[in-house]
Order: C-alpha cells, then sequence, then structure tokens
C-alpha cells in the first residue's frame, strides 16, 4: 500500500494545488480507509462471482472485516502466486475448500471469525511454506490431525473456539518452530503429552476451557521461551510446573478453576517479568508469605480459593503496578497489613473469607480503591474515616465480621457506590440519612445488626435500588412515605424489625414472602401474611371502645381490690426481705460487650420464653433454645420464680453460677452468662445438639447410631469431667446429680455434663450433708464419705 501511495503521489501531485498536495501527506500507511479523500463501506455479497483467474499475478488478498457471505469458491485455488489470504471476520460458511492447498506460495492464511464447518483435515495439504494460519471462532469439527506436522515452516497455529475434539497427542509433531499455539475453547480431551516438550520456541501456548486432564508433564520446563501460558478451565491436576518462569519471560500465567495441589511454583518468587498472575479456585498450598519477591510490572493477581496460609508480609511498596489484588477463600491470617495503602495502584482489594483479625488500616484511605472486601473474617473495630470516604468506590463488602460503633455518614460521599454490605456485624445506633446521596446503589445490605430507630426518609431517594435488606436489627416505626418512589426495588426482607403501620404500596413489597416481613410490630397492607390496614384499624378502634368501658368501670372496683392487694403485697415484701438479704437486680451476659442488647436479643429470639422454644424441663426451671441475630445458638436455662420454689430455685441458680464460673473442660458445657433479674433469672449455655443421653437413648433411631465404640467415648468423656471436678478444681466440685438426663451429647457423640444446680465446693472444713440431692443411682464417693 506504500508502494501505490508513493506512485499516485509522483502521478497526480503536479496537478494538484498547493493545499490539495498538503492533504496527500495521509497517503501513508497500510489502511486507505484513513488517508483523506478516501471512504471505505463494508463490502456486501459473495466471492462466488469473482474471476480469480484474472488476477494471475495477485499477491495479497485482504478482505477481512466486511460483511461477505456464502461459500468459499473452488476457484480460488487458482491464485497461484498469492501468499496473503485474509478473509476474517465476515459470514462466510460452508467447508474449507481443498483447492486452498493449490496456493504454493501462500504464508499467511487467515478465515477466523465465520461460519465455517466441518472438518479440517485437508488443511495438512496447505502449503509447506505456510507460516500463519488462522482458523479461530467458527464452528469446525474434527479432531487435530496429524498432517498438521507437514507444514514445517508453521510459527502461529490458531484453532480456539470451534468444537474440535479428542486427544491432542499430536500436537508434539508440531514443527519445532512453532511459537504459539492456540486451542482454546473447544472439546479436547484427555492428557497434555510430553511430547509438548519439543516445541522449544513456543512463547504463547493457550490450551484454556477444554476437558484435559492429569498433570503437567515435566517437560514442559523445557519451554523457557514462554511468554504466555493459558490452561484454565480443565481438570489438570498434580503439582504447577514449578519452572513455568526459568527462562525470566513469562507475563501472563493462567490456571483457574482446575484441582491443581501443592505449592505456588517456585520459579515465580523473581519472576519479575510477570504481568497478570490468574490461579484461582485449586488446591493451592503453602506459605504464601514465602512464594512472590519483588514483581514492579504485575498488576494482576488472583490467588482466590485455595487452601494458602500466612501472612501478607510482603513488601507491599514494590508491587507499584499491582490494580487487583484478590486472595479470598483462603487460610490468610494475622492482620492487614498497612503498607498495604503504599501499592499505589491498587483499585481491587478481596481479602474475604480468610482468617484476618485487628481493624481496618486507616492506610487503606489512601488508594484510589473501586472495590473492597473484607467480608466473613474476624476483623472488628470501627470503620476509619478516611476508608469510609472513598470516593471512587463502587463495591464495600464488610459482611459477617465485627465491626462496631456508629455507620458513618461520611459513606454518603461515596456516590459511586453500587453494592454496599454492612451485615452480621456489631453496628449500633441510627441508619445515617446521608445514605441518601447513594443515586448508584443497586444493593444495600445492613441486616443483622443492632440499628435503632426510624428508617431514614433519605432512602427513598436511592432510585436505582434493586435489593433491600434491614433485618433483624431493632428499627422502629412507620415506613417514610418516600418508599413509594422505590420503583427499581426487586427484592426486600425487613424481618425481626419493631416496624409498624402500613407498608410502601410497591411491588417489591407487595409480592414478598411472608419471611421477608414477619416479625414486625403490627405491619399492615397486600402482602402475604398481612392484614388488610383497614381492618387492623378497625381492630383497634374495637380495643380503644373496650378501653373506655374497662377504664371507666375497672377503676372503681380495682380501687377497692386495691387496697387489699396493697396489704398483701405490703407483707409480702417484707417477708421476701426477710429472707432475701439483697434483691438480685444485677444483669450479666460474659461473651458479649453490650450485654442490653445481647439480653434483648435473648428475649425476642425466645418470643419472651414462648413454649415453641422449650427443650428441656427440670426440677428448677425449663431450658429453651435461643439462635441469636449473629446465627450463634444458645441453650437458655431459665429458673421457676413462684413463691413456693423461688428461695429453691435461687439458691440452685446461684449454686450453678459459682460451680461453673471457674470450670474449662471438654466435657463439661459451657457457661457464656447469666442474667439475675427482679422478672426472670436465667443461665446462657452453648447449645449442645443432640440433647440428653436419656432422650437419644429412648429414640430407637438415635439409640442404634450410637455403637460400642461411641458408648465407650462417652463414658470416658463423663469419667474425664468427673476426675477434672473432683481432682483438678480447687476447691473439688462434687456433682450430686449424674444421671442420662444430665449428660447431653454434641453433633459427634461427645459427652458434656451439665446442669450443677445441686453441685457443692468440698470445702475441707465443710460439714457433713444430711440429705441426698439429685436422682438416684451413681453417687460420688466423697459425698458418702461426708454422709
Amino acid at each position: 500500500m506504500k508502494q501505490v501511495a508513493s506512485e499516485l503521489t509522483i502521478r497526480w501531485g503536479p496537478f494538484l494545488d498547493n493545499h490539495s498536495q498538503s492533504l496527500l501527506s495521509s497517503w501513508a500507511g497500510d489502511s486507505p480507509c484513513n488517508w483523506f479523500g478516501i471512504s471505505c463501506d463494508s463490502l456486501r455479497g459473495t466471492l462466488n462471482s469473482l474471476r480469480f483467474s484474472s488476477f494471475p499475478s495477485l499477491i495479497e488478498l485482504i478482505l477481512r472485516n466486511n460483511s461477505l457471505y456464502g461459500s468459499l469458491p473452488s476457484h480460488i485455488g487458482n491464485l497461484s502466486r498469492l501468499t496473503i489470504l485474509d478473509l476474517s471476520v465476515n459470514n462466510i460458511s460452508g467447508t474449507i475448500q481443498t483447492s486452498l492447498g493449490n496456493l504454493r506460495s501462500l504464508s499467511e492464511l487467515y478465515l477466523g471469525h465465520n461460519n465455517l464447518v466441518g472438518p479440517i483435515t485437508s488443511i495438512g495439504n496447505l502449503s509447506a511454506s505456510l507460516t500463519a494460519l488462522g482458523l479461530s471462532y467458527n464452528m469446525l469439527t474434527s479432531t487435530i490431525p496429524t498432517s498438521l506436522g507437514n507444514l514445517r515452516s508453521l510459527s502461529k497455529l490458531y484453532l480456539g473456539h470451534n468444537n474440535l475434539v479428542g486427544p491432542i497427542t499430536s500436537i508434539g509433531n508440531l514443527s519445532a518452530s512453532l511459537t504459539g499455539l492456540y486451542l482454546s475453547s473447544n472439546k479436547l480431551t484427555g492428557t497434555i503429552p510430553a511430547s509438548l516438550g519439543n516445541l522449544r520456541s513456543l512463547s504463547e501456548l493457550d490450551l484454556s476451557d477444554n476437558n484435559l486432564v492429569g498433570p503437567i508433564p515435566p517437560e514442559m520446563n523445557n519451554l523457557t521461551h514462554l511468554y504466555s501460558l493459558q490452561i484454565h478451565y480443565n481438570r489438570l491436576s498434580g503439582n504447577l510446573p514449578q519452572d513455568v518462569c526459568l527462562g525470566g519471560l513469562l507475563a501472563h500465567f493462567a490456571a483457574i478453576n482446575n484441582h491443581f495441589t501443592g505449592p505456588i511454583p517456585k520459579s515465580l518468587k523473581n519472576c519479575s517479568s510477570l504481568l497478570r498472575l490468574r490461579l484461582e479456585r485449586n488446591h493451592l498450598s503453602g506459605n504464601i508469605s514465602e512464594a512472590f519477591g519483588i514483581h514492579p510490572h504485575l498488576y494482576y493477581m488472583g490467588l482466590s480459593d485455595n487452601e494458602l496460609h500466612g501472612e501478607l508480609s510482603w513488601t507491599w511498596e514494590q508491587f507499584n503496578s499491582l490494580s487487583t489484588f484478590k486472595i479470598s477463600g483462603n487460610k490468610i491470617s494475622g492482620e492487614i497489613p498497612a503498607a498495604l495503602g503504599k501499592a499505589a495502584h491498587l483499585q481491587v482489594l478481596d481479602l474475604s473469607s480468610n482468617q484476618l483479625v485487628g481493624g481496618i488500616p486507616k492506610e487503606l484511605g489512601n488508594l484510589k480503591l473501586i472495590e473492597l472486601a473484607l467480608n466473613d473474617n474476624k476483623l472488628s473495630g470501627d470503620i476509619p474515616f478516611d476508608v469510609a470516604s472513598l470516593s471512587d468506590l463502587q463495591k464495600l463488602d464488610l459482611a459477617a465480621n465485627n465491626f462496631s460503633a456508629t455507620i458513618l455518614k461520611q459513606l454518603g460521599k461515596c456516590t459511586k457506590l453500587i453494592f454496599l454490605n454492612m451485615s452480621k456485624n456489631r453496628f449500633a445506633g441510627r441508619i445515617p440519612s446521608e445514605m441518601g446521596s447513594l443515586q448508584s446503589l443497586q444493593s444495600l445490605d445492613l441486616g443483622w445488626n443492632y440499628l435503632i430507630g426510624g428508617i431514614a426518609r433519605e432512602l427513598g431517594q436511592l432510585q436505582r435500588l434493586e435489593v433491600l435488606d434491614l433485618s433483624h436489627n431493632m428499627l422502629s416505626g412507620l415506613f417514610p412515605t418516600s418508599f413509594s418512589r422505590l420503583q427499581s426495588l426487586t427484592k426486600v426482607d425487613v424481618s425481626y424489625n419493631k416496624l409498624e403501620g402500613p407498608i410502601p404500596d410497591i411491588k417489591a413489597f407487595r409480592e414478598a414472602p411472608f419471611d421477608a416481613i414477619r416479625n414486625n410490630k403490627n405491619l399492615c397492607g397486600n402482602a402475604t401474611g398481612l392484614e388488610a390496614c383497614a381492618v387492623l384499624m378497625k381492630n383497634k378502634n374495637v380495643h380503644k371502645k373496650e378501653k373506655v368501658v374497662i377504664f371507666t368501670v375497672i377503676p372503681l372496683l380495682g380501687s377497692l381490690l386495691g387496697l387489699i392487694v396493697g396489704f398483701l403485697i405490703f407483707f409480702q415484701n417484707r417477708r421476701k426481705k426477710r429472707l432475701m438479704e439483697t434483691p438480685q437486680t444485677d444483669v450479666s451476659v460474659r461473651w458479649c460487650p453490650d450485654w442490653e442488647l445481647c439480653y434483648a436479643d435473648i428475649i425476642e429470639a425466645t418470643e419472651e420464653f414462648n413454649s415453641r422454644y422449650c427443650i428441656g424441663t427440670g426440677g428448677y426451671g425449663v431450658v429453651y433454645k435461643a439462635v441469636l441475630p449473629s446465627e450463634q445458638v444458645l441453650a437458655v436455662k431459665k429458673f421457676h420464680q413462684t413463691p413456693e420454689v423461688e428461695m429453691t430455685s435461687l439458691k440452685a441458680f446461684r449454686s450453678e453460677i459459682d460451680v461453673l464460673m471457674g470450670i474449662r473442660h471438654r466435657n463439661i458445657v459451657k457457661l457464656y452468662g447469666f442474667c439475675s433479674h427482679a422478672k426472670h433469672s436465667f443461665l446462657v449455655y452453648e447449645f449442645v445438639e443432640r440433647g440428653s443421653l436419656r432422650k437419644v437413648l429412648n429414640e430407637e433411631e438415635q439409640a442404634v447410631k450410637m455403637d460400642w465404640d461411641k458408648r465407650l467415648n462417652l463414658i470416658k468423656g463423663v469419667a474425664n469431667a468427673l476426675s477434672y471436678m473432683h481432682h483438678d478444681c480447687s476447691p473439688p466440685i462434687i456433682h450430686r446429680d449424674i444421671s442420662s438426663n444430665n449428660v447431653l451429647l454434641d453433633s459427634e457423640y461427645e459427652a458434656h455434663v451439665s446442669d450443677f444446680g445441686t453441685a457443692r465446693l468440698l470445702m475441707p472444713d465443710s460439714s457433713n450433708w444430711t440429705s441426698f440431692a439429685g436422682t438416684f443411682g451413681y453417687t460420688a464417693p466423697e459425698q458418702d464419705c461426708m454422709d
């Protein structure tokens, strides 16, 4: 083309004025469509009407990126001097013509991005001087023919994105000068042949998205010129090639979604040429802190969903090109290093589903993050001001951690946020009104926290919001009228709050399942499980009328009755004061930093000790199952507080606290905390899944599963617990009621001794116990000695 442009300039130049001659300077390069005065339209039609015999001297035929259709004409083989044929990116159909084998001078053939079908067996008959063959993005079938080995000058072979089947054993016979082999997105099967190691000139190898299995042959370590290795989306196993970067040229390496095990290749540690690394969704193991060194050009690192451990103790300022770092779903521990803030180009950071502890370093606020995922870790503390002000942030996921304090209003400045998940934490306070500024937000999840107050009316400004979850909080009041504007909303969950009044009259609420709106305070509206608001208001009016009668008639009778009751209460209180030196009004929940919230959670989880949550009864109280908003399951033992048993229950309550507060043993039920209140007193235990030994033995199906090995292990567990109490506690503890009712079994049939209401501390100078306590059966020898 450059020669043609030069000839035309010489021929026409003298006849053009000065202005027109100046425009001829654009007539350069290989794309005439970019020359001034030349316009190009996409060619339409077929090749069948062309008389190729009229172009005996044609050397290059390039018709790529047009709208040609129909099949390849057989007489195209008459272009005997043709060296380059490029018909790619058209709509050509049919099969590959055998007449292409007549083009003995052909060095480059490109037929990719068409609709060709059929086998590729004939391509082995092409010109021996062929250096590049492109057939990608068609619908070609058959296996890879061994005749491809005849093309001894071939350096680039593009067969990706077809329907090729069978093994790839024949690729080892390809030209030794091959530098690029592209077989991705086919249906190839079998293993990678050892003969692949013969292709020592390979710089780009793409076997991705097939059904290849087995290990990587060690001969692949011979490929020391590799620049790009793509083996992702197969079923390969074993170790990754350890010397994959031995030549120091590797830039792109992807092995996603295989079954690789073992360590990250050792040669990657000093692979300074690396640009993009994708090793996600394998079973790779090893210490991450020892696997990498200095990678100044690396811009993408994906290591998620493996079994890597260790801490992120790298020299992060030397990762000065890194823009994406994903290592979720591993066993990474320690704290998030503050030095991550020195990875100046980092935009996507995913550390989710690991074992990270501590807080979020404020240095992350120095970055230009677009995505930040820290969910499913053990992080705590509050959100740093600088991190909450990341103005470019589009995704923020902090779910399932132990973050506390309030939700910072600075989040309202993250106006590009699309996804925000802060659920399953300990955030308290109100939803900040500034969140109404997040106009791009599509998903908002604040569920399973301790949020209070009304729903901010500004949330109604989130016109693009599709998913809203405010469940399992303590939100109250009416829905803001502004919620009627949330027309994009498709999924909503506001269950387990204290909301009341009509639900918003929009599709998301009308079609919401009852589980998404249940456990609130008098919600009404057109949704499954709710009363119509008119009916609810009518019932309220009836109640009001009843209250008028009650408040006028009953007080007259009540005045007289009140005098009588007053005297009874007065004398009863005097009696209680004589029996109890100090009133028990303490509330303590030791595992929870905010006892008021935990107390409220227990009351809500059991619906104020509703019998439906009862899992056991005893002489001193009832045991309930409580599932907290954090999904922690507890056993709550509530003591009887009727006048007849009050003092006995109180003694048992105090005894159980005194005994269990100092015990730490795997076979003794763990006491988390207690509540002693004027209304009710209860103990909070770990929940032991299978319940009592008596219950298991009385259920035939459960009893059958308790083979002799399990029973022997159970006996050992109880014996270990008794030995610990009798010999390792100071002073020793005597349970006094070991029975099948008081031995609990967990999911692994491990024994846990419970119910210490009759237990006693064995003081050296204690007096005899004159009465027997507990269940007849086993009695501690120490008790017999004292009696």
